[in-house]
């Protein structure tokens, strides 16, 4: 390669210039390698629908038979929710418990911590999305399912009462626009 090909081929690129490319004016020998750019940051969102879908992923292979990705159903995913309970950190109180429909109960009680309705209600949008992400269609996402959402809805309203707190969905509120009248004197 030429001289002249050299400097062309580096100014292509960006190196050599102290005006543009960052190099701070360093020529870089055209025999070595730079370094390869570093993937660009994920949100928090985009890391934890991946780190879920990849949850999945692993929770239809460790099955007995390993189920496919592509052959899940709204089974799958209910049984990977029952699965998630045992690493939960809400206390949810049996209906048998003294404690059972007080929001702020005086001691401590054996029962089960579970997975909090929130948790799985966003994580079934993260893999709701990452279903589709992933070429799976909107039809056939059975994170979508009908019995999906009577699932969440079951623990969220038996959650809410053993808590002793009703939940109550926020209304939207409608803004009415406010004509302004304008006095035209003619």
């Amino acid at each position: 390669m030429s001289r002249d090909q050299l400097i062309k081929r580096r100014s292509e690129l960006g190196e050599g210039s102290s005006t543009g490319g960052g190099g701070g004016g360093v020529i870089i020998p055209s025999g070595s390698q730079q370094p390869p750019l570093a993937p660009p940051q994920l949100s928090r969102y985009e890391s934890q629908k991946r780190r879920d879908w990849n949850t999945f992923g692993q929770y239809l292979k460790n099955q007995r038979p390993p189920v496919a990705l592509s052959h899940s159903n709204y089974n799958h995913v209910l049984d990977f929710l029952r699965y998630l309970d045992q690493f939960g950190k809400t206390k949810v109180h049996l209906q048998s418990c003294a404690y059972f429909g007080h929001p702020d109960p005086a001691g401590p009680c054996t029962c089960p911590l579970r997975q909090a309705w929130g948790s799985l209600d966003a994580l079934i949008g993260r893999l709701r999305a990452a279903y589709e992400e992933n070429g799976g269609s909107p039809e056939t996402n059975p994170f979508a399912s009908g019995a999906i959402r009577v699932y969440l809805r079951e623990i969220r309203d038996s959650q809410a009462k053993a808590r002793g707190i009703p939940y109550k969905k926020k209304k939207k509120t409608r803004k009415i626009p406010i004509l302004r009248q304008t006095n035209k004197e003619t």
